[in-house]
């Protein structure tokens, strides 16, 4: 047993040293071995959630009846978003796309825009007349809840009209600088809570 924890340990710490893990964000090891949240691999995680776990399954090659994506906006105002939520959505919307799933540019429907210059927000009033105009067969809506450095986000698949969830996606993430940056935030040492560093590998290899 200790011979096999110490072949572990000799495999796998080299490996987060030069990797770097946004799990470690938030953590005494974040100076060393933090990293930033990719939204890539976080909309490729959503997606992959919400479609498998869907019930009633989601039906792919529809283009008839497609799945709108709106933006994730703050629980605290639902009509904030930002650079981190206009993102997320791409990679989300870009991931339904690569699953054979039809999705349609919620931009392009100018009476389910709030507000353009925010993104693109769904609210409950919407949904009727996505069903009623639009027959989309499921609408991607989301809300993230921020308390100092930690986001909570909750993801859901929503069917039009009746309102169900169709899936759901949670997560907590520690944010990063980059992150904080994309809400337009940026904390201090004032406020009690160390400001995200820079990862380990990034200041071994960028200076």
């Amino acid at each position: 047993m200790k011979n096999f924890l110490f072949i572990s340990a000799v495999v796998f710490v080299p490996v987060l040293l030069f990797t770097g893990c946004s799990r470690l964000n938030c953590t005494r090891l974040e100076e060393f071995l933090g990293a930033d949240v990719n939204l890539v691999s976080l909309g490729k995680d959503i997606s992959d959630t919400l479609i498998t776990q869907s019930f009633p399954p989601l039906l792919p090659r529809r283009p008839n009846q497609p799945v709108f994506i709106s933006t994730p906006v703050n629980n605290d105002n639902l009509k904030d978003s930002s650079s981190f939520g206009r993102s997320l959505q791409n990679a989300i919307t870009a991931e339904f796309v690569r699953q054979g799933v039809a999705v349609n540019e919620v931009k392009l429907r100018r009476n389910v825009v709030i507000n353009s210059g925010e993104g693109e927000f769904l609210l409950s009033r919407d949904l009727m007349e996505l069903k009623e105009k639009q027959r989309a067969q499921a609408v991607v809506v989301g809300t993230y809840t921020l308390s100092n450095r930690v986001m909570y986000l909750s993801i859901r698949l929503v069917k039009p009209g009746a309102g169900s969830i169709l899936s759901v996606y949670e997560k907590r993430i520690c944010l990063d600088v980059d992150s904080l940056q994309m809400l337009g935030l940026q904390l201090s040492e004032e406020d009690g809570v160390a400001a995200p560093g820079e990862p380990w590998l990034d200041k071994l290899l960028y200076w």
